[in-house]
This record gives structure tokens, C-alpha cells and sequence, in this order.
């Protein structure tokens, strides 16, 4: 008997259990986070599941150009984000890429991105390869995001410097990670799976000092 293609809702459904079934590194801090954030100060919060994609290309080539097609652009500079809507790609090093996009994106709830970026690569050389699960992005905002930061992160925060819409690699209470200013006063932080918690725990104590009635 020929085999038929499943319905739209048979594989939103079993898109929708696929997700349910995954467990974010940071999720045992999820109240943590929520009770630490203070509203119009500063704000911590885990966005689990965002897919991540590492690409490697040679700067200008015809396989570069096409990943950019995909994507929306590539950056050409240390620190330049590029993209395309919602997705968008940071710059790691000369050509070597992350590119990160909502989660539904992910081919594995039915998402084309993936699958698009091997096509564009093809048989050339150079790498596409999933790292949705290698890292976790944690959310910081808030007028005192920049303070908590400062506290343990090797980069020079100051708004003269590192602007709105930039990124790098970074260190962060000696954990290695990706820092993307994605506001004036927002920042989204990448660690790796395995530094997720300690790092959450980390921020957490940073922000704590805020909370008292003596900080103007």
C-alpha cells in the first residue's frame, strides 16, 4: 500500500511532544529567576530551545554568498550581527558564524532553516552544523544589566564602546560565553549547556545587591 504524507496536525502534534519531551539546562532556576528579577531594575530570565547554528564559510566565496542568502546576510566585522528578521547571525570569528533563530525554526518541529543551510552549502567546503543543544541563552535586561555584567565579564561595557547590536565571545565569572547587546539596556547571554547553571546562580548573586533599598 502506498504510504501518504502526514497531515499538518499530526506533525504539529508530534512537533509539539518532540519540544515537550526537552528539558532547558537552566530549568531548575526558572523560579530562582523570577524571584531575583526586579521589575525596572534589573531582569533575568532563561529562553530555552532557540536554535543555534554554527557555520563556517570562506569570507566572500559563492558558498558564503548563499548560507547569506539563507540567513539574511553574514557579518563581515568582529562583533557585526547580521540577519534577517528573526534570524539572525553573530559574528565568532573570520569565517566562522552563529546563527540563531526562534525555536520553531529547528527542522526537528518541522523548520526549514537547517535544511536550507546544507542545501546552500552543498559538497563545498565549510561546515553547517546544529548546536541548538551546545548552548543556552539567558536574558538580562533592565537600567542595571550593564552593572551586573561588569561585575565579572572581561569586555569594556561601557555604551561608548560596546553598542547596541554588537556581540562577542566573552568571559563571564571566568565561564566562557557569547555576549550580544541586543538593547541599550538588554543583553543575551549564550553559555555553554554545561556552565548554564552555575553561570545563572552567578548573575543571580550579581543582582542581588540591587535589591536593597540602599542602592539609589
Amino acid at each position: 500500500m502506498a504510504e501518504t504524507a502526514a497531515s499538518p496536525t499530526a506533525a504539529k502534534t508530534a512537533a509539539d511532544k518532540n519540544l515537550e519531551a526537552r528539558v532547558s539546562p537552566a530549568k531548575q532556576l526558572a523560579e530562582a529567576f523570577a524571584a531575583g528579577s526586579l521589575a525596572g531594575t534589573v531582569e533575568l530570565s532563561e529562553l530555552p530551545f532557540l536554535t543555534m547554528v554554527g557555520l563556517r564559510a570562506t569570507a566572500g566565496s559563492d558558498t558564503a554568498n548563499r548560507l547569506a542568502a539563507v540567513t539574511g546576510g553574514l557579518p563581515a566585522s568582529s562583533g557585526a550581527v547580521a540577519g534577517n528578521g528573526d534570524t539572525s547571525v553573530l559574528w565568532l570569528g573570520p569565517g566562522e558564524f552563529l546563527v540563531v533563530a526562534p525555536t520553531e525554526a529547528h527542522e526537528s518541529l518541522g523548520g526549514g532553516l537547517i535544511p536550507a543551510l546544507r542545501d546552500a552549502l552543498g559538497s563545498d567546503a565549510g561546515q553547517v552544523v546544529d548546536l541548538s543543544a551546545n548552548r543556552t541563552t539567558f536574558e538580562l535586561t533592565g537600567p542595571r544589566a550593564r552593572g551586573v555584567l561588569e561585575k565579572g565579564c572581561s569586555l569594556d561595557l561601557h555604551p561608548r564602546v560596546f553598542k547596541a547590536g554588537t556581540a562577542f565571545s566573552t568571559e563571564i565569572a571566568n565561564i566562557p560565553a557569547i555576549l550580544w547587546k541586543t538593547g541599550e539596556d538588554s543583553f543575551r547571554i549564550f553559555p555553554r549547556a554545561s556552565f548554564a547553571e552555575f553561570l545563572g546562580r552567578w548573575l543571580l548573586d550579581a543582582m542581588r545587591e540591587y535589591a536593597s533599598p540602599e542602592v539609589p
